[in-house]
């Protein structure tokens, strides 16, 4: 699974305590049951497909993300269908709550810019807006955002800048990830695979390590077996930069830095680097 987060009805469950009234209170209550049964077909076709038998796991997994997709796409679709018929109610933050991270960037701010003056105030809708701001500054075309990193408190020859690997006439595939996140985790081994596959005098990688402690993502990188480029310590700043609202999130830019592809996952890492670069 890519992106789908199994707890995205956490918020709509308890809508029915966000309401003033009758009317936003039987709001949230429909919200609920529709994303509740959208979740519902997602984990029954999930489940047929991992017991069929007759599948290979490329194929169940292939279809499952195809699944995936679609059920992506309709939350979305019901959430900012909610949110734009009903721009006044505290309802439509609480979708927002669940499709922000999932829901194209321009769309969403249109439907953002759309509502209710006293919900555009509100905090968690503002941090919306500027994480948008941010995706839309380092969307796929745009030239990559520099920062620097201080990477160990008490040494400042620690410092490092993302310029010093992106932009350098190189591919590179980065990858923003913690020690604590399992799906990050999860790449690991086709990330291992691209690396071996692909690494040269055309193409290298680099993990940035986000929102964890040096010390855990330097003994998860060695678990783990990462042995291409490293940047540590890194926390917020670059997730705030690009906009990155879940990790893992891999990015591939190309030699003079322009962002070719976000937000890579699974086989399709192997695929958009293929497009580029020769396999050795």
């Amino acid at each position: 699974m890519k992106r789908l987060l199994f707890a995205v009805l956490a918020s709509a469950l308890v809508l029915c305590s966000c309401g003033n009234n009758v009317s936003d209170e039987q709001l949230a209550e429909d919200y609920s049951a529709k994303t509740d049964a959208i979740m519902t077909a997602y984990r029954t076709q999930v489940g047929t497909i991992m017991e069929d038998a007759s599948l290979s796991d490329v194929q169940k997994q292939e279809k499952a993300e195809a699944i995936e997709e679609e059920t992506i796409d309709q939350l979305v679709s019901t959430s900012l269908d909610l949110m734009k018929k009903h721009p006044k109610s505290p309802v439509a933050v609480e979708a927002l709550r669940n499709v922000y991270y999932l829901a194209d960037s321009e769309e969403l701010l249109k439907v953002i810019n759309k509502l209710d003056d006293s919900l555009k105030e509100d905090d968690f809708v503002q941090s919306v807006l500027t994480s948008i701001q941010s995706r839309l500054q380092t969307a796929e075309g745009m030239m990559f955002t520099d920062f620097e990193i201080l990477q160990d408190e008490n040494d400042p020859a620690s410092k490092v800048s993302f310029s010093q690997y992106v932009g350098k006439g190189k591919y590179m595939l980065v990858d923003f990830w913690a020690s604590w996140c399992g799906p990050c985790k999860a790449e690991m081994p086709n990330m291992r695979n691209v690396y071996a596959k692909y690494h040269g005098d055309d193409f290298d990688m680099l993990s940035v390590a986000v929102w964890d402690e040096p010390q855990a993502t330097k003994d998860t990188a060695a678990v783990y077996g990462l042995v291409w480029n490293q940047i540590i310590n890194a926390q917020k700043i670059p997730t705030d930069l690009y906009g990155i609202d879940g990790i893992p999130h891999i990015i591939l830019f190309g030699p003079d830095g322009k962002i070719l592809k976000r937000d890579l996952r699974g086989a399709a890492i192997e695929e958009e680097v293929s497009k580029y670069v020769k396999a050795k």
